[in-house]
């Protein structure tokens, strides 16, 4: 028999609060989900008590994974700041890995942050809006990468909009590996981690910021990665909690904006500099994608969306302009069927064009330095 969310409920009530309570009976858990032997909820305290909690959590999460016919579970801790103040800022993980909790850091110079052990370098691919291609071209970048040397590994941090799955063609769920970490999964040479392997691809995640946060710690802390050269990391659209997660959590090496040609996309990649800028993480370069349709009957070519958009705002700004890709149906049909362009059809002219990408991101990365830990200031 499958479990229940009463058989969850009941394991949970012999983990024992702080102050001695069942977790069951603290007020402090949001509602159960249980399906296909996967568990996911969280547990909402004071942000002043979350390093009291933390062992609370991780004794739910051992209680819940001890249920015959539980194959994953995912606990996160979130915090609230009690009194109707602003959102408490999210703190660097502990130097053994953990999860980021609502602290601020005190006085002085921020700490640097902690390493992903294995990991050389973690960089992000962000877009200030979201049905710009993002997702693509972090897949067939991370594909570049690995086609020219280096050990690569992505992490599909889209939390609310998991696409790497499809994108690769992976099914299937991690499995636990020593030290309780989760072994991603591969594809194409790739070691991959997504939310989307955890729930179903209809599922919708329902999840405030904190519980993003540290899932997305989860989800990068609590992998065995091995030894990789670089991490890609397909970051969600937006300037919200996730990229402020990532740049106060990791010590990200640099970030790859992609942005459409017409002035409505760039205005949101500006956003999406800026951001980057502000927390002191490098702009690694501008991707321009959908760049321009060529008719694949005739070979006429189409500025759909205008042309030369995004060059000409990586030189206002002074950020280095990475490259064009089309908008073309073998990128599209490739995509949609799981087989990747720079994969499957390495010698055509779209895996051309994604490797000499990936080879300015690696030239990028050997002038990129390590960077200390910005503090986070969220303004009212």
């Amino acid at each position: 028999m499958a479990p229940t969310r009463n058989d969850v409920l009941a394991s949970l009530a012999t983990v024992k609060t702080p102050d001695g309570r069942p977790l069951t009976e603290s007020g402090t858990l949001s509602e159960i989900v249980v399906g296909d032997g996967k568990v996911f909820f969280s547990i909402t305290v004071d942000a002043a008590a979350v390093k009291a909690w933390d062992p609370v959590r991780a004794a739910a999460e051992a209680a819940v994974r001890a249920i015959p016919g539980i194959t994953s579970a995912m606990v996160a801790l979130t915090a609230e700041r009690s009194g109707g103040g602003a959102a408490a800022r999210p703190a660097a993980a502990p130097a053994g890995g953990g999860h980021g909790h609502a602290h601020g850091h005190g006085g002085g110079g921020a700490p640097q942050q902690p390493a992903v052990p294995g990991v050389a370098s973690i960089i992000a691919v962000a877009s200030g809006k979201g049905g710009v291609g993002k997702s693509t071209t972090s897949v067939n970048l991370a594909l570049g990468l690995a086609a020219i040397g280096l050990r690569v590994g992505l992490l599909d941090a889209d939390i609310y909009g998991p696409s790497v799955p499809r994108l690769l063609g992976l099914k299937g769920k991690p499995q636990m590996g020593p030290g309780n970490k989760l072994i991603p999964l591969k594809g194409f040479g790739l070691e991959v981690m997504s939310i989307g392997f955890l729930v179903e691809e209809e599922t919708p995640m329902i999840w405030r910021g904190p519980m993003v946060m540290s899932a997305l710690t989860q989800m990068l802390r609590e992998v065995d990665w091995g030894t990789l050269d670089v991490l890609v990391v397909d970051m969600p659209p937006g300037t919200g909690d996730a990229q402020l997660t990532m740049a106060q959590q990791v010590p990200l090496k640099g970030a790859v904006i992609v942005s459409t040609p017409q002035d409505l996309a760039l205005i949101d990649a500006r956003r999406g500099i800026a951001m980057f800028r502000r927390v002191n993480v490098p702009v690694l370069g501008i991707v321009e994608n959908m760049s321009y349709f060529l008719c694949p009957n005739c070979g006429t070519r189409s500025d759909i969306f205008g042309h030369g958009g995004a060059r000409d705002e990586a030189a206002r700004l002074g950020v280095p302009f990475l490259g064009e890709v089309p908008l073309h149906m073998d990128i599209r049909e490739t995509s949609d069927a799981g087989r990747p362009v720079v994969a499957t059809e390495p010698d055509g002219p779209h895996a051309v064009i994604y490797r000499d990408i990936a080879t300015k991101v690696r030239d990028q990365l050997a002038g990129a330095g390590g960077r200390a830990a910005p503090r986070i200031v969220i303004e009212a």
